[in-house]
């Protein structure tokens, strides 16, 4: 069986903090580190290698669409993600993961549905 590479981070350029609450849909590029909380769609642009990085602070209350996915936080919505979904220990979704590689500590959640998709069909 061959090995998977360990995803390389794009710089993180957008940091949300832990006391901030965002009201809307928010789209992004290269990387996002998110402390705080975003109550609406988070959207990567395409080809952009977006990843997004939720702490075990941070929440979505939306659905997710990008690239890379670091979640140790709490999605309440669903998730595509194009390439690869890591989710930490503390990580809880309710929704949907739409994934091409997933890699899922004991102790995460996931209540809803998991779905691999094939890299033709991930974005």
């Amino acid at each position: 069986m061959g090995r998977i590479k360990k995803l390389k981070m794009p710089p993180i350029a957008t940091v949300v903090g832990p006391d901030t609450v965002l009201e809307g849909n928010l789209s992004f590029s290269g990387g996002m580190h998110l402390d705080g909380t975003i109550k609406g769609d988070v959207t990567g642009q395409p080809n952009s290698n977006a990843t997004l990085v939720v702490s075990s602070t941070g929440r979505i209350e939306g659905d997710v669409t990008v690239d890379n996915l670091v979640l140790d936080g709490t999605i309440v919505g669903d998730v595509h993600a194009c390439n690869r979904v890591e989710l930490a220990p503390d990580a809880r979704v309710t929704g949907t993961v739409r994934y091409r590689l997933l890699e899922m500590a004991m102790g995460a959640e996931v209540n809803g549905q998991l779905v691999h998709v094939d890299e033709e069909e991930s974005c």
